[in-house]
């Protein structure tokens, strides 16, 4: 790094205004991420529009200046209201935006739907990242919105990161999920509460193969969720296209009214679904990891 790129970092490494009001362990966060980002000679982010990549391109912006760009993997497997929001942010992160087509739905190896799904994803998403001229050209970093919670989760993903030498300041600094909610409302970003929101494969029970269709359905039956209102759910897709949604305990009550019952059923079975059903415990994220934990307890 150049003298003129120090220069740069230290003119940024003031505590931001909108900081001056927090406490001081939020402040106290600053110097490490000035620290961190002062060994990065660029970077470009993989930004979902979640609160993780949200705070961490509005970190790299304020430290970088001109040397980030946001980059958002587009395929199937996103939901076409999930890539509007991100867009709709970008003004509130300040940082210029890239929309990058991924194969992954091209891939058998992610269609077949296995635990490693999210590795052959994610590496298709670090291969087309590597692939810009600001990394493969000007040595910019790879870094992602991985926090230091999601080290202790089954994430595949993770193991591709590792391969393609991607960073992520948020898990390095051993910064978690609740303290990533805080920068986010210190810089009043409207992601600050956003529930979790993984691709749409996600939904699919392992070895339901990832197909275009599956996709669609389980995003036009989730849109029909969200116009009810409802904020914490998922639609989940087993063996036989059977639906399986999982809604929080408080909204349970609502699903089994017969006008919402039956409005539900009759629109997921003009989706595709042959079956619809109503997980009794509730909403449970990650829930589909249980069908291979015994898998991966005895490989371990």
């Amino acid at each position: 790094m150049n003298p003129a790129q120090v220069g740069l970092h230290l003119s940024r490494a003031a505590l931001p205004s909108e900081w001056a009001a927090t406490g001081p362990t939020l402040q106290s966060l600053w110097p490490r991420l000035v620290d961190w980002f002062q060994q990065c000679p660029g970077a470009v982010v993989a930004y979902s529009g979640g609160v993780d990549s949200a705070v961490v391109a509005k970190i790299a912006g304020e430290l970088l200046g001109d040397r980030v760009v946001a980059a958002t993997a587009d395929s199937a497997s996103l939901a076409r209201h999930e890539l509007q929001a991100a867009v709709q942010l970008l003004p509130r992160l300040a940082v210029p935006h890239r929309v990058v087509s991924t194969g992954e739905v091209a891939d058998p190896n992610y269609l077949k739907n296995d635990p490693q799904r999210c590795f052959h994803c994610k590496s298709h998403l670090f291969t087309r990242l590597s692939a810009m001229d600001e990394v493969r050209s000007q040595g910019w970093w790879i870094i992602t919105g991985t926090n230091a919670d999601d080290l202790g989760d089954w994430r595949p993903g993770l193991q591709a990161a590792q391969a393609f030498s991607v960073r992520a300041p948020l898990a390095e600094l051993g910064i978690g999920k609740a303290m990533v909610r805080e920068l986010a409302r210190a810089w009043e970003l409207p992601v600050a509460d956003k529930p979790a929101s993984p691709c749409l494969a996600s939904r699919l029970a392992y070895g339901v193969s990832v197909t275009p269709e599956r996709l669609a359905m389980v995003e036009a039956a989730e849109s029909r969720m969200r116009e009810l209102g409802l904020k914490q759910f998922r639609v989940r897709c087993h063996a036989g296209d059977l639906a399986r949604i999982e809604v929080s305990l408080t909204d349970l009550p609502r699903l089994i009214d017969p006008e919402v019952r039956q409005a539900l059923v009759r629109a997921f079975g003009e989706l595709g679904f042959r079956y619809v059903t109503l997980d009794l415990e509730g909403f449970v994220s990650g829930s589909l990891n249980r069908l291979i934990m015994p898998q991966l307890a005895k490989n371990s």
